[in-house]
C-alpha cells in the first residue's frame, strides 16, 4: 500500500494551487520530488511536465498522463463595494458554490474568501426556491470598498481555488480533499516511475509520466506533451465518477468507489483502441487485480494522445471518486493503489511487438 513518502506528496499535490493556466505550483512540486527518480524530465511551453524512465529499450515510447489543473475560477470584476465577480475556469455546477471558503492569489499574496450572493431572506419568495447561478454570486474577503480589494493586491485575472485540506477518513482507507481531477492521475503516473526505479523493475520500452496543464478548458497540454514525447502507445489516468451516489442509475455512472479501478470503453473524446484495451482487461485479470468498465459524457488527454500525428493507440484508465468538480472528493486509496499496480503491469509488458499488435490488420 501507500507508503508515508507517498501520501506525503499526494498532500502536497491536492492542496496546492493550480486552476487551469495556473499549474506552475503543483508542476514545480512534481518536478521536485520526481528529480531523484527520473531518468531525465522534459518539459513544454505550455507548462507540461514529463518524467522519463528508461527501459532496456528506445521505442515503444509510452506515454501515461495526469492532468495537474483543477477546476477554480478567475476574477472579472471588482465592484466599487469591494466585491468580485469571477468567471469559471473548468465546469461547475452552480449549487456547489455558494457559501464555500476560496484562495485568491493576488500579487501581494494569498487572501481567503467566501462565494456568496443576495441573501435569501430579501428575495421576493417565487425566487427563493430557484438556483441562484453563478453570474449572481460574488466573492467576498472582507473589503468594504474597492479601493481596499486593490490595496490588498487583488486585479481582474487573478486566479483562485477553493479552500480545502486534504485528509483521510475511514480509517485511513479514503482520501479526502479537492484537485483529485485530476491530480490522483498524476500522481499514480509518477508513484508508478518512483516503484519502478526503487524495486528496479525491468520494461522493454521507455516511459514517460506526463503531468499536463489545462485539461479542464480544452485538454490543452495534452496536445503539447504529445507533440514533445511522440508516442506509440498512451494511456490518460484520471477520475472517473463514482456511480454509488444516492440517484444515479447504474447506466449513468457503472463504477463505484472501492471496487477497484476503471477502464472507459468509451467518452465523448475517444472511443479506445480496442486490442489495446483487451489487453489491459486481460492483464488486470492474470494479475488479479479488480478492474472496473466504465463509460462518461466527457473528454480526458487521451482524446488528443490518440489522434497525434498518424495515431496513437490509446485508452483511459480511472479512480472512481465521488462528488469532482466540487470543494470536497472522496476516493478509495486501495483504488489508487491498484491503479498503480495495474500500470506497472502493463508497463512491464508493452514490448513493441505488443504495441504494434493494437493496431495491426
Amino acid at each position: 500500500m501507500l507508503d508515508e513518502k507517498a501520501m506525503n506528496i499526494m498532500k502536497r499535490m491536492m492542496e496546492g494551487f493550480g486552476p487551469s493556466g495556473f499549474e506552475r505550483e503543483v508542476n514545480k512540486i512534481c518536478m521536485e520530488y520526481m528529480t531523484s527518480y527520473a531518468d531525465s524530465v522534459l518539459t513544454d511551453k505550455l507548462g507540461s511536465v514529463t518524467f522519463v524512465a528508461k527501459g532496456s529499450s528506445d521505442g515503444p515510447r509510452f506515454l501515461m498522463s495526469g492532468h495537474t489543473d483543477e477546476v477554480g475560477f478567475i476574477i472579472s470584476s471588482i465592484t466599487k463595494e469591494g466585491y468580485m465577480t469571477f468567471n469559471a475556469l473548468g465546469g461547475w455546477f452552480d449549487q456547489v458554490l455558494l457559501g464555500q471558503r476560496v484562495v485568491i492569489r493576488g500579487c501581494k499574496g494569498d487572501l481567503t474568501g467566501v462565494i456568496a450572493a443576495k441573501p435569501p431572506h430579501i428575495l421576493p419568495a417565487d425566487q427563493r426556491n430557484k438556483v441562484v447561478q453563478k453570474k449572481d454570486m460574488f466573492i467576498d474577503i472582507g473589503a468594504s470598498s474597492k479601493e481596499e480589494v486593490e490595496e490588498a493586491g487583488i486585479r481582474i485575472g487573478d486566479p483562485v481555488v477553493p479552500w480545502s485540506p486534504f485528509s483521510t477518513v475511514m480509517d485511513g482507507k479514503v482520501a479526502m480533499g479537492k484537485a483529485f481531477d485530476d491530480r490522483i492521475g498524476a500522481f499514480i503516473a509518477m508513484e508508478a516511475i518512483r516503484r519502478i526505479k526503487e524495486q528496479n523493475i525491468g520494461h522493454p520500452n521507455t516511459v514517460y509520466g506526463a503531468c499536463t496543464v489545462q485539461e479542464e478548458v480544452g485538454v490543452r497540454g495534452a496536445g503539447t506533451t504529445a507533440h514533445v514525447v511522440n508516442p506509440d502507445v498512451g494511456i490518460a489516468i484520471e477520475v472517473d465518477i463514482a456511480g454509488d451516489v444516492p440517484g444515479i442509475k447504474p447506466q449513468e455512472a457503472p463504477a463505484k468507489m472501492g471496487k477497484g479501478p476503471s477502464l472507459l470503453a468509451w467518452d465523448r473524446s475517444m472511443i479506445p483502441n480496442q486490442p489495446f484495451k483487451e489487453f489491459v482487461m486481460e492483464t488486470a485479470k492474470t494479475a488479479q487485480i479488480p478492474l472496473q468498465l466504465s463509460m462518461v459524457s466527457g473528454g480526458t488527454d487521451a482524446g488528443k494522445f490518440h489522434q497525434h500525428k498518424t495515431g496513437c493507440p490509446s485508452v483511459v484508465i480511472g479512480v472512481p471518486t465521488r462528488h469532482i468538480h466540487s470543494h470536497v472528493g472522496y476516493l478509495s486509496l486501495k483504488d489508487v493503489e491498484n491503479a498503480i499496480r495495474l500500470i506497472i503491469e502493463l508497463v512491464k509488458k508493452l514490448d513493441k511487438e505488443t504495441v504494434d499488435s493494437f493496431t495491426a490488420l
